[in-house]
């Protein structure tokens, strides 16, 4: 289809590393087990729209570039850390818990969630190099048009992974809601999601490229 192959193995392999715990599964839960289900929605959007920067990127060689020259892969993955520590800090800092929820979700805050998503995931180079490598294995070779195959194959992952996102989401909401009456736990169980933040951020930042 489209000049793929194996694309039953693509799509198995691609839910099985969206499953993955990552960068992006905490900062759906963490956002969604403070203020609810609409807040991890959002956050899956805005993680599912910065990851179609990088698959149009790899459409059309960005990530090549990021590949090949260790400035710009060390100056992408430095604003990614950084941005993950300050992800950290603020949830660490946050004193919401899900008592919170109807009170604390506007339109602006919604919408700052969706773009801090988008800049999580978007900032994040090793997602780049991700697509780079992964999507390259299961393009036809005597395909036509080997860019709108890697587009197509990016775009169903994106999909795929957007519907797992929202579903994180809701078990995450579905989760807290159940510890409504522990508040103490609740707060220091979204102060752990920023600490892990703050971990990787701090991690990202020193890991040898």
């Amino acid at each position: 289809m489209l000049g793929t192959h194996d694309l039953w193995l693509f799509i198995l392999s691609g839910l099985l590393l969206n499953m993955t715990p990552g960068v992006d599964t905490l900062y759906i839960v963490g956002r969604s087990s403070t203020q609810g289900f609409r807040a991890g929605f959002f956050a899956a959007l805005g993680i599912g729209t910065g990851c179609l920067v990088h698959i149009f990127a790899t459409t059309i060689g960005l990530s090549a570039l990021l590949a090949t020259s260790a400035m710009a892969f060390s100056i992408i993955k430095s604003i990614g850390a950084a941005y993950l520590i300050y992800i950290g800090i603020t949830i660490l800092r946050s004193t919401q818990t899900p008592l919170h929820v109807k009170t604390k979700t506007g339109h602006q805050t919604l919408k700052n969630i969706f773009w801090q998503g988008f800049l999580t995931n978007m900032l994040n180079p090793k997602v780049a190099l991700f697509f780079l490598a992964f999507l390259p294995q299961f393009v036809d070779i005597a395909s036509n048009n080997k860019a709108l195959s890697m587009l197509f194959l990016g775009i169903l992952f994106d999909i795929n992974g957007t519907v797992w996102n929202i579903i994180v989401a809701w078990l995450s909401m579905v989760f807290i809601s159940k510890l409504q009456a522990h508040h103490t736990f609740a707060l220091w169980f979204n102060r752990s999601i920023g600490a892990l933040f703050l971990a990787l951020g701090i991690k990202l930042l020193h890991e040898e490229l």
